[in-house]
């Protein structure tokens, strides 16, 4: 009786020791890196070649604002003029002449401001899609972080109870083989599954950690360094929480609609829809220009040889001017400026709609934020302490003999995925706060220092 009660207290001993591991705290399971989330969104952003290349966009159009603004070349003339074919005598005719001529054309009304005002808008859309894209960048480049911090917190805890199922392989091997206790083969069975199951999920999450850090790797490292050195980073994925800009501009509750709607008309995709909406209004003004003519200068000079009495001609000057009558494509025209209209409404709908989509998801996104917070609680405050207490309970009755190895097992698996399911669940609440933060970037904000994109 003694050695059995001995072999009984080894195996509680041992058992006890390896539950602790479940309840380590997780932010001691990550190991440190070199980037934090911050810095790879920067560097993600400094890499970025779309950013650049838009810089590159904006110049060359207010570049063509300029050129479409001066007035076009004039045109040079020189010609002979009325020579006798008979004798190709310059001096035998009266009307025979060298004329150098200048003329200088002028575009319709104000084509030339509208145009340079045109390009100069398309330019000013620029540094708004910079900044749609940079905000885009980040909200991406923090899901695929978040991604890795779940894989690697999974990872860790999954490596914690590697041990407890080991000590519960060994304890059945051990009593089976003593044939003292309950323990019987199929107990046996099911300790060595269990134990190849947790390799077999740990081999998945490492797969998923392995595609998303190789996705982060893809956002930052340029052409030029993976053509010649193929550099790597490595995260630190230590961090727990997002900075949360809803709370700072609205506090913890969601906002009123209307407050909502007048943020989100500063997000740079709607100013970037406002923008285009002023692009078509100065299209549909560029368009009423065709109903006004086109004018032209031309001045001639004619120098005339001696008559056959070798006595002076005058030399002529004459001077004029044209002017296009747009008498028959007015029907053109109209449709001209009808279907520029057309398009300035088209855009003011696209926008209304944009800030109905972004509306109902940043209810949902806030809905979702919610329900989550009480998920969390509930998995805190309730659901881990009872699955400790069940752990400890199956223990204590299999130690006792009143209870079977499987429910003790089957108790620690259950222990084990509502951590997991824990870490699943913070994390989906970070994506929501990082999806958050997208619709809630407004326009003018400068994008982050020292990227080498300008604004």
């Amino acid at each position: 009786m003694n050695k059995q009660n001995s072999r009984d207290a080894l195996r509680l001993n041992s058992l006890g020791k390896a539950i602790l591991i479940l309840f380590i705290p997780l932010s001691t399971m990550v190991s440190g890196a070199e980037l934090t989330l911050e810095d790879t969104v920067n560097q993600a952003i400094e890499r970025d070649y779309w950013l650049n290349g838009s810089v590159s966009t904006e110049q060359g159009l207010r570049d063509r604002g300029e050129a479409a603004y001066q007035l076009p070349d004039p045109t040079l003339s020189l010609k002979l003029a009325n020579l006798p074919t008979n004798t190709l005598d310059f001096n035998q005719e009266a009307m025979t002449q060298l004329v150098a001529g200048v003329s200088q054309k002028f575009p319709r009304g104000e084509s030339r401001d509208l145009m340079r005002r045109l390009y100069n808008q398309q330019g000013d859309q620029q540094p708004l899609l910079r900044q749609e894209r940079a905000a885009r960048i980040r909200l991406q480049v923090s899901q695929l972080w978040l991604r890795l911090q779940l894989a690697r917190s999974s990872e860790a805890l999954i490596r914690r109870n590697i041990s407890l199922f080991d000590q519960l392989e060994d304890i059945s091997l051990a009593s089976y083989a003593s044939a003292l206790g309950s323990t019987r083969q199929q107990d046996l069975v099911q300790a060595q599954l269990e134990r190849t199951r947790i390799d077999d999920r740990l081999k998945r999450i490492q797969l998923q950690k392995d595609d998303v850090e190789q996705q982060l790797q893809g956002w930052l490292v340029s052409f030029d360094e993976a053509q010649v050195s193929g550099h790597s980073f490595s995260f630190n994925t230590s961090e727990t929480d997002l900075p949360f800009l809803g709370e700072s501009l609205f506090g913890d509750e969601l906002p009123m609609q209307s407050d909502l709607l007048a943020f989100l008309n500063r997000h740079p995709m709607i100013r970037d829809t406002e923008q285009q909406v002023r692009n078509a209004e100065t299209r549909t003004e560029l368009a009423r220009q065709q109903y006004k003519p086109e004018w032209g200068l031309n001045a001639s000079y004619g120098y005339r040889g001696d008559d056959l009495n070798n006595n002076d001609r005058a030399d002529l000057f004459s001077i004029g001017v044209t002017v296009s009558m747009p008498l028959w494509s007015t029907a053109r025209q109209d449709h001209q400026v009808l279907a520029t209209q057309a398009e300035a409404e088209k855009i003011r709908t696209d926008k209304a709609l944009k800030l109905k989509e972004m509306l109902a998801a940043v209810n949902a996104a806030y809905a979702q934020l919610n329900r989550l917070d009480e998920q969390v609680r509930l998995y805190q405050g309730r659901l881990l302490p009872q699955f400790r207490e069940q752990a400890q309970a199956t223990l204590q009755a299999y130690e006792a003999d009143n209870g079977l190895f499987s429910e003790v097992v089957h108790s620690r698996i259950e222990n084990l995925n509502a951590r997991l399911d824990l870490l699943k669940i913070q994390t989906e609440r970070q994506m929501r706060i990082a999806q958050l933060n997208y619709y809630f970037t407004a326009a003018g904000e400068q994008l982050p220092a020292n990227t080498g994109v300008t604004q």
